[in-house]
């Protein structure tokens, strides 16, 4: 599998071949062939995935693995190359689309093992149609740049390379004189290129390429014409730009279908070509898959070999593609096409995260050097549910500051230096910079804090400014769907590791944590009952904020009040949530920043604090004192940014097993609570409560 990845082995694997090695007739790293999955036709496949998942690192480690070996070429279409036109270039002759193809061509083109160069002239004169329409007001030095740079695509590399360098200033000499000249502007371009290809000394596939453009349509079998079309059509915009485009394409995968064509090629080629599409959501993205896909709908055959990776789980545009997560391609895809819907031409494969022995080995490999908690990997490995980016930033910033930085927190808001001529910046800010939306980090900073739609509003009003409503909160809730966010209840931020990033965001936003504590303030007031409601069910909520300001009082006064009565399984829920309430360093009894590094939650779970601690009148206070052990040690033990204490986790049994006597109806799921919680925390889990049909309790 891929070298530098991790769980990704039914991508990369060549004994048996994992998906590349199918899609590409090449085993990675290898230069020996493997027999195809879909000889005729192939699927067009795409990685999806949130932020971190991989995607990126997978492509550019395809790139690593074939370069050389095969054709190929990799962009970026968030790259800013693809996001305005260059030197005073029109934005009538070009496009997202155009760019993407000539910078794609320039990569395609390099010699691999055994095989020369490949050479574009069906995209050569495509695009030469297409720059010309914007060379109305431009100087001969602009046009002799742009046009020498698309001619260099049929540069051959071969014996005769010294007479195809002069051939290419030859035909942007004339190119030039043509466009400068007295004569329609553009048809004078194309006459110039098509007659330079034509009557050139070049080998007779280019001089037929040159011939391709007369089947495009209305161009009555004359290339002149249909080039002079396509120009017209690109400079038109809307859908005919759209249309101008898709040939653009089809031209490029007719110039690689030619370079494999012929008994010699066949011999001295294994391996398909190989475009892979980075940022597929962002133009020219849409452009290009939806070209492949239509023309492989309409029987163009083409046996180019694309992977793409997009942000999310999809776009509308790919209703129809085939669903599959990435360990169901290990062996065979069973990908079939609908004759009917063209987007089922597209693969799309989502990403896992890693597991948790993905995260051991990248921690223990980071952190060879250096001692490392051993409950690290596992608390490292629930604090970013396997996300690959998390874990090798959290691996790198171990790998810097063990062993006088050990919690999770402090790895976090320690400076983390990724390249060495480069100032630190807090790992948590280096994440979210990749995790999350530049441009609706400052509103999901204060959001992240939210349960709902209703108490994001309520935040922002608080908080955000006055022009951003509910409809932007609505606006944002559909960005996070579509950046391929999980949508979880009860938490405005569903990814409870890019929410974890972002309450620790807030917490460090000011000296006094001013916004922290407003936001919490907010929600308490916002969950507060009222004569109009006093669902009970508000009741978890505001204690979650309370709790986050420090205040536990009111937390351990409901649990131990509705402990007598209420259903076991619903009491030990509102634990869990009330204690998922975030910490992020010790404070003072008064809720102030704490010089020393202690988590008062551990003395207080383990009892330390009791004897300073009187429990209300009138009520029992062993209940109360147990209640508020216990609130503390799950609060200790589920914090995502600290490390679970054993001698907390076998408090925690203790004090379940003691209220297991004490509620004979809920005795059952209480004892096994307290088996299964202290290795749940230690093992970096979830709490697990179990559902009815697991305790047989009704």
């Amino acid at each position: 599998m891929g070298r530098r990845l991790h769980g990704r082995g039914a991508l990369f694997d060549t004994e048996p071949a994992g998906l590349a090695a199918r899609l590409v007739g090449l085993r990675p790293h290898q230069h020996r062939a493997h027999p195809v999955e879909h000889p005729r036709e192939l699927p067009f496949v795409v990685l999806t995935g949130g932020r971190g998942l991989g995607k990126s690192a997978a492509l550019g480690e395809l790139r690593e693995a074939y370069q050389g070996h095969t054709p190929v070429a990799l962009i970026d279409c968030e790259d800013p190359q693809f996001t305005a036109a260059p030197g005073g270039r029109p934005a009538e002759a070009w496009s997202p689309v155009s760019q993407a193809l000539l910078v794609l061509a320039e990569q395609l083109a390099e010699p691999v093992t055994g095989a020369g160069r490949i050479t574009f002239p069906r995209l050569m004169s495509g695009l030469v149609a297409i720059a010309a329409g914007g060379w109305g007001d431009a100087d001969s030095e602009r046009i002799r740049r742009e046009v020498e740079r698309i001619l260099l695509l049929n540069e051959s590399g071969t014996w005769i390379a010294g007479f195809a360098g002069r051939w290419a200033g030859r035909v942007a000499a004339n190119v030039v004189a043509a466009a400068t000249g007295t004569g329609p502007l553009v048809s004078s371009a194309i006459e110039a290129t098509l007659e330079s290809v034509s009557d050139s000394f070049v080998h007779r596939r280019h001089q037929k390429a040159a011939t391709w453009w007369r089947d495009y349509p209305n161009a009555g079998r004359n290339a002149r014409r249909g080039l002079m079309l396509l120009s017209g059509h690109f400079r038109a915009g809307g859908t005919s730009r759209e249309h101008a485009e898709r040939y653009v394409v089809r031209a490029l995968l007719a110039d690689l279908t030619e370079a494999y064509t012929g008994v010699l090629p066949r011999m001295r080629r294994l391996g398909r070509p190989l475009v892979l599409l980075d940022n597929l959501q962002s133009a020219p993205g849409p452009g290009l898959t939806d070209a492949v896909l239509h023309d492989r709908a309409d029987g163009v055959a083409d046996q180019v070999a694309f992977v793409g990776a997009l942000r999310g789980t999809g776009r509308p545009a790919l209703r129809n593609a085939v669903r599959r997560a990435l360990p169901e391609v290990a062996r065979r895809d069973d990908w079939t096409p609908d004759p009917a819907a063209p987007s089922s031409r597209a693969l799309l494969v989502s990403l896992p995260p890693l597991s948790p022995d993905d995260t051991l080995h990248l921690m223990g490999a980071a952190c060879a050097d250096v001692p490392m908690p051993p409950e690290l990997p596992h608390s490292t490995h629930r604090l970013t549910g396997g996300n690959p980016l998390g874990i090798t930033l959290l691996a790198e910033s171990a790998a810097q500051h063990l062993p006088e930085v050990s919690s999770l927190g402090e790895l976090l808001t320690a400076e983390l230096r990724l390249h060495e001529d480069h100032e630190g910046t807090p790992a948590h800010l280096a994440l979210l910079d990749r995790l999350v939306p530049a441009d609706r980090l400052g509103e999901l900073t204060v959001l992240a804090a939210a349960h709902d739609h209703d108490s994001a509003c309520a935040l922002a009003t608080a908080l955000l400014p006055d022009d951003f409503g509910p409809a932007d909160v609505r606006s944002l809730e559909t960005r996070l769907a579509e950046e391929g966010l999980p949508a979880v209840p009860g938490r405005f931020v569903g990814d409870p590791f890019v929410r974890t990033l972002l309450l620790l965001r807030l917490h460090h936003r000011d000296t006094g944590h001013t916004q922290w504590r407003t936001a919490h303030e907010t929600l308490v007031a916002h969950y507060a009952p009222t004569a109009q409601d006093d669902d009970p069910a508000r009741a978890p909520y505001r204690l979650h904020h309370e709790l986050a300001l420090g205040a536990a009082d009111s937390a351990v006064a409901h649990l131990r009040d509705t402990f007598p009565a209420q259903d076991t399984r619903t009491w030990l829920r509102s634990l869990r949530f009330i204690a998922s309430a975030p910490y992020f360093h010790a404070h003072d009894a008064e809720g102030h920043d704490h010089a020393g590094h202690d988590d008062r939650r551990a003395a207080v779970a383990l009892g330390r604090t009791d004897a300073g601690h009187t429990p209300p009148d009138g009520v029992d206070a062993v209940l109360h004192l147990r209640v508020r052990r216990l609130l503390h040690a799950v609060w200790q033990l589920t914090d995502p940014l600290a490390l679970p204490d054993p001698k907390v986790c076998d408090r925690l049994r203790f004090e379940l097993e003691q209220l297991s006597n004490l509620r004979p109806a809920g005795n059952a799921l209480l004892w096994r609570a307290s088996r299964d919680w202290p290795g749940d925390a230690l093992a970096g889990r979830p709490l697990h409560i179990p559902d009815h049909d697991e305790d047989g309790e009704a």
